[in-house]
């Protein structure tokens, strides 16, 4: 077997899909952290990995054999504003492998030098992000949530400029692919129909092979990114989750989370909550992302009108259709969702209001998100459990004042109190990237090389679901509720 068994199909596409690109290599390649059970279903060798030659090529500074380094080009709506041209400007593409499970899996060298898509920036990246984004991916993984992944992290021993001077990092990050909406606006804005044409038959054949089968494929692709990003979003809503920065390149349509850049988890409930420190307007809120995120498939609905159809008005009635489908297929995941966070089954008339008197009432008492679902686990076995969810309120009554609602309706399900409880444990996590505790963690790898708390995190993180009481300060909600708290870009 080879180090890397490359198979690299996006390289086969035309030569205008990308810029082939080496990494820069780099002064004193240390590694950090090697992901040893993603190496493995990667069918990867972590001895080797973690070996001089594996860390050479982690780092960018060797080709591992088959490799055909390529920086892919790509567009996008930032903040709402169209740039016709962004691509990979600090990453490179290696190659794909095909894992354990049969999967194509992209290989990419984030923060490994310019390309021709860096735009005057150095095409590096610093140790905070880097690990930033590997601790936060790997997280959202043991959530369940569909996300890239973390396979390396290595510390460079050279210098990055941003606002000080930082110490830089390269992340090997594993994706099912990195084609984003972006990707099809970069060949929609060139009016490259054939273009368009070959990559959404590249996509259709490596992500939703069913479409191929379907009497019209690209709308049939179409409805499955819109069906994959309505459950994606849901999902990133029920454990808290704020994306930051929902630009169209940064929607992968293989429906996975990617680019964890000023990402951040609610402490205090508040859908209005924005962490990011270049989001002004607040356009990627916490509770904004179910209508940016349908706001961006439309941008990517408006690519494939010339492949939905012979007709404009035809294409542009397919492209309605795909796109009604998202609202339903949200609520569907989003309100069942909730229904399971506080014990309930399939979702009843009232519910919605019944789930939705609880968020008004969080917000307005200032209650933590993951802590008062994790406590309403407790609850849920009896009322001598509910001391732990009232002392998350301001006003402890206005807990009580729903609770019996939500008794009453407990009740109608019939279900044993420990089941109902073991249920619930199950999908509110007790651990999630607390926001103070990342940034304790960087502070702490960046200015005193001691990477023990992104190790500890790493391993209380893997288990989100579990008590794990020797590890309780890591559930703990941050002193005056994480108020104020604000995320960088790292770029």
């Amino acid at each position: 077997m080879t180090a890397f068994p490359f198979d690299n199909s996006y390289a086969r596409l035309p030569e205008r899909f990308y810029a082939r690109r080496q990494p820069t290599p780099v002064t004193a390649p240390r590694l950090i952290r090697l992901n040893r059970g993603l190496a493995d279903e990667l069918g990867l060798d972590p001895d080797w990995l973690s070996g001089p030659e594996g860390i050479a090529a982690l780092a960018g500074n060797a080709n591992p054999v088959g490799a055909d380094p390529i920086a892919a080009a790509y567009a996008g709506h930032q903040f709402g504003q169209f740039v016709p041209q962004l691509g990979d400007g600090r990453a490179v593409l290696l190659g794909e492998v095909i894992d354990r499970h049969g999967i194509r899996r992209d290989i990419q060298l984030k923060g490994s030098g310019p390309t021709p898509f860096s735009r005057r920036g150095d095409g590096r990246a610093a140790l905070g992000p880097v690990l930033r984004e590997y601790l936060v991916s790997e997280a959202m993984a043991a959530l369940g949530i569909p996300t890239t992944r973390a396979l390396a992290a290595i510390a460079t021993g050279e210098p990055v400029i941003r606002e000080t001077v930082l110490p830089g990092a390269v992340l090997t990050r594993v994706a099912a692919s990195h084609i984003r909406v972006g990707t099809f606006q970069f060949f929609a804005a060139r009016e490259d129909v054939e273009a368009l044409r070959a990559l959404a038959d590249h996509v259709v054949a490596r992500h939703y092979p069913a479409a191929a089968q379907a009497e019209h494929p690209y709308r049939a692709l179409l409805e499955a990114v819109v069906a994959a990003q309505a459950e994606l979003v849901a999902r990133w809503l029920l454990v808290g989750f704020v994306h930051g920065v929902m630009n169209t390149d940064n929607m992968a349509v293989a429906g996975e989370t990617i680019d964890y850049g000023p990402c951040a988890f609610l402490d205090v409930y508040d859908p209005r909550t924005v962490y990011s420190s270049i989001d002004r307007t607040g356009r990627y809120a916490y509770g904004q992302q179910p209508r940016i995120a349908l706001w961006n498939l439309t941008r990517f609905a408006e690519t494939l009108l010339p492949l939905l159809a012979d007709d404009e008005t035809q294409s542009v009635a397919a492209a309605e259709a795909a796109l009604a489908g998202y609202a339903p297929r949200f609520e569907a995941a989003y309100q069942g969702g909730l229904n399971r966070k506080i014990g309930l089954g399939a979702v009843r008339e009232g519910d919605p209001a019944l789930v939705g008197d609880l968020l008004k009432r969080m917000a307005e008492n200032q209650a933590d998100f993951t802590l008062t679902f994790r406590a309403l686990c407790g609850a849920a076995e009896g009322p001598e459990g509910d001391g732990a969810v009232r002392d998350l309120f301001v006003d402890p009554t206005a807990y009580d004042g729903w609770a019996a609602g939500w008794r009453a309706r407990l009740a109608a399900e019939g279900q044993d109190p420990a089941e109902t409880a073991a249920g619930m444990r199950n999908v509110n996590p007790a651990f999630i990237p607390r926001n103070h505790q990342v940034e304790a963690m960087i502070a702490a790898a960046v200015e005193h090389d001691d990477f023990g708390p992104f190790e500890t995190l790493l391993t209380v993180l893997a288990r989100p679901y579990a008590d794990q009481p020797e590890y309780a300060r890591y559930a703990q909600a941050p002193e005056g509720g994480g108020v104020g708290y604000r995320t960088f870009c790292g770029t």
